[in-house]
């Protein structure tokens, strides 16, 4: 049968049952209870012990199945915590509440009440003697209703999948979960929440191409945050030591299985602090979702056992490429050999390239995704760090790490740069880089070097990617399941 011709019958439906003066979307009833919780409380009882509660019970959910005996039915009522089976009976429910149901459709929202017992099968059930139409679909639920697999609907229309595959709702609760913890945890460590803007008049705090739209009453383009960074240290500047924010950053980049150009990260900045102590605080920070998910220091992830267990591996970016990609450490001192590497390896990179670009784009290329256990990978290049504090011992390098699990980044962490001079020595690097073609590159912030010439406390910050973490902790394959609303390519 056409959808269209499944269409016209409910539209049928609907009218005959508004010709009787039935409210089709009435708000009137109480829900006093879930299924979850019925079936904490009473699915372990026997029917006896079951006989003897004289409770009354209230729900409403999605209809979602229906076995109709003609005077009596039995359906499946989906609410927002599982399933719980309805036991129908038109000489308990009313003549009037029997003939709405036997016009209603598996989608339609419903609400039962009534006492429990237990079926012959052992299934707990509602006796129910009060039962009523909510909310009436008009569209029916997709044919492969029974585990919604195609890709596109799911992500385009989210609330189907969340009817259709309850094992998503539980990804989404699990990501609150995830968000509440951190939240204790640093609260725990005596950081202050905060907000800042969304929109900046200038796009700083990373590495990233941003967007940008335009304020009519004020006459200025503004460009949504890639970043809280800068506003952030203005904070620790005004004497608020230690502060997070958990909230949306926008780049103008691609879309992958572990990018969307919106996004959700958690930055902090605690003063008196250097990124070595910020790698043993992430340490304790994700041992303790662990525990407080699993009841343990580990995970598994894509059939990869993950062990959070500290301490964990710190290795910088040149051992790295030694190490894992058999790079001699000369090549990697020389800019022309590193580069020659590079281009016979078919590795995106340009002549004008600075060695320490062209040492990330081999890292990137040759290293990434064979750090599977947490690994801490320290040292990167000055030119690809413009906010970071330059290495005592090699100032070519900074005081910066990057968390990888699974091949992927999950944490940007660096000892703050709070020199306002070398700062701005730094913007003027990053300028040499946008006269070159990198639109990615940081513009001039005079604002900020003035707040840094105020005196910024040594200061070390942290920029986790919440989507990225709760991937990692739902053994999610793909950046769009933790997203409720992934950015997708508009449908032609």
């Amino acid at each position: 049968m056409e959808e269209s011709e499944l269409v016209r019958k409910r539209k049928e439906k609907i009218a005959s049952l508004m010709a009787e003066g039935i409210d089709l979307y009435p708000n009137d009833v109480s829900v006093c209870h879930d299924s979850a919780d019925l079936a904490a409380r009473y699915a372990h009882l026997d029917a006896a012990a079951l006989a003897e509660v004289e409770e009354r019970f209230s729900l409403a959910g999605r209809m979602m199945a229906v076995r109709d005996f003609g005077k009596s039915a039995f359906i499946t009522i989906q609410d927002r915590k599982g399933r719980i089976q309805a036991f129908l009976r038109r000489d308990k429910i009313g003549a009037v509440a029997h003939q709405v149901f036997k016009r209603l459709d598996v989608g339609d929202i419903v609400y039962a009440a009534g006492t429990l017992f237990k079926t012959k099968t052992g299934e707990l059930t509602i006796d129910v003697d009060e039962f009523k139409l909510l909310s009436k679909a008009l569209l029916p639920l997709p044919e492969k209703w029974h585990g919604l697999t195609d890709v596109e609907t799911r992500y385009r229309q989210r609330h189907l999948d969340l009817i259709a595959n309850p094992q998503v709702k539980e990804v989404f609760y699990r990501r609150s979960l995830i968000i509440r913890l951190l939240r204790r945890f640093m609260e725990t460590h005596d950081f202050l929440e905060v907000e800042t803007p969304m929109m900046q008049p200038q796009a700083g705090g990373a590495v990233a191409k941003p967007f940008m739209t335009h304020h009519n009453a004020l006459g200025m383009d503004l460009y949504l945050r890639i970043a809280p960074e800068l506003y952030l240290k203005r904070l620790v500047t005004g004497g608020l030591e230690r502060v997070f924010e958990i909230n949306r950053n926008f780049r103008n980049e691609g879309i992958s299985s572990f990018h969307n150009p919106e996004f959700t990260m958690m930055e902090f900045y605690r003063a008196y602090a250097t990124y070595e102590d910020l790698m043993i605080f992430t340490e304790e920070m994700l041992n303790f979702l662990a525990c407080e998910i699993f009841g343990e220091s580990r995970l598994v992830y894509q059939g990869k056992e993950i062990s959070l267990q500290k301490p964990w591996a710190r290795i910088s970016v040149k051992e790295a490429l030694v190490r894992h990609a058999g790079l001699s450490p000369a090549l990697l001192e020389n800019e022309k050999e590193a580069r020659d590497k590079a281009k016979n390896l078919q590795l995106d990179v340009q002549e004008s390239d600075p060695l320490g670009k062209v040492i990330m784009t081999l890292f990137e290329g040759l290293v990434e995704d064979k750090l599977i256990q947490p690994t801490f990978v320290t040292h990167y290049p000055l030119e690809v760090s413009p906010l970071s504090r330059k290495n005592a011992a090699d100032p070519r390098l900074t005081d910066r790490f990057e968390l990888y699990i699974c091949g992927k980044e999950i944490a940007n962490a660096f000892s703050e740069l709070n020199d306002p001079v070398d700062q701005r020595d730094r913007f003027l690097m990053q300028l040499r880089d946008r006269e070159a073609g990198d639109d990615e590159a940081h513009e001039m912030d005079e604002d900020y070097i003035t707040t840094l010439e105020y005196a910024m406390p040594p200061t070390a910050g942290e920029g986790i990617g919440i989507d990225r973490l709760v991937m990692l902790f739902t053994d999610s394959a793909s950046i769009r399941d933790v997203i409720l609303f992934p950015q997708m390519r508009r449908k032609e």
